[in-house]
């Protein structure tokens, strides 16, 4: 009767180990949820994750572009404008994390809806030496309502396939490991061999 008690208990350990271990492979795998906490605590997953509006923008050289123009990258969309304290608090992280992850896989758009456009932008980006980051235009102001934002910044993370997953309203150090963790899920999910 003590060895069946044993093994049984044996058992219901395993089983336990078994499925702590498999909760902790689902949030590691792209198959899981993306990790939220620290910085990104208040970023809000898409209930149903929608293709990203079709904005126009322009570039430092006045190039018209689309978010279309990023497809097959993953891309944070920052909006925000020169006069928005907490922009201007944001934006130092933002500039390290495309110097960080920034390339053919990621990309940062900083997305400044200041009505005198690249006059504005250019001296603000050289005064606080913003350098990784290229300045991307709407003086119109038009992408806060395409995306449904309330107020600045607000910060929209963009799947490889132009699928909106998710986005934080207010500022956050978007440098840190919390930001990182929550940048790789979305990164490492679309890699070639991945599921």
């Amino acid at each position: 009767m003590r060895k069946r008690a044993t093994i049984a208990a044996g058992a219901a350990g395993l089983a336990l180990l078994l499925a702590a271990g498999a909760a902790w492979w689902t949030l590691r795998t792209p198959e899981g949820r993306p990790p939220l906490g620290g910085t990104v605590a208040s970023f809000v997953l898409a209930d149903r994750p929608e293709p990203a509006p079709e904005i126009t923008f322009s570039d430092a050289a006045g190039n018209t572009l689309r978010l279309a123009d990023f497809k097959g990258k993953v891309v944070l969309v920052n909006l925000w404008a020169t006069w928005c304290a907490p922009c201007v608090k944001e934006m130092p992280a933002l500039d390290r994390l495309q110097a960080k992850l920034g390339g053919a896989d990621f990309a940062v758009l900083a997305l400044s809806i200041d009505r005198e456009g690249l006059a504005k932008v250019q001296p603000f980006f050289d005064a606080h030496k913003i350098a990784a980051l290229a300045p991307y235009l709407d003086p119109g102001g038009r992408s806060p309502a395409q995306f449904g934002a309330r107020g600045l910044p607000t910060t929209l993370l963009i799947d490889r396939d132009g699928t909106v997953v998710g986005r934080q309203e207010g500022a956050a150090e978007w440098d840190d490991d919390s930001s990182i963790a929550l940048l790789r899920y979305y990164l490492d999910r679309g890699k070639a061999g991945s599921a």
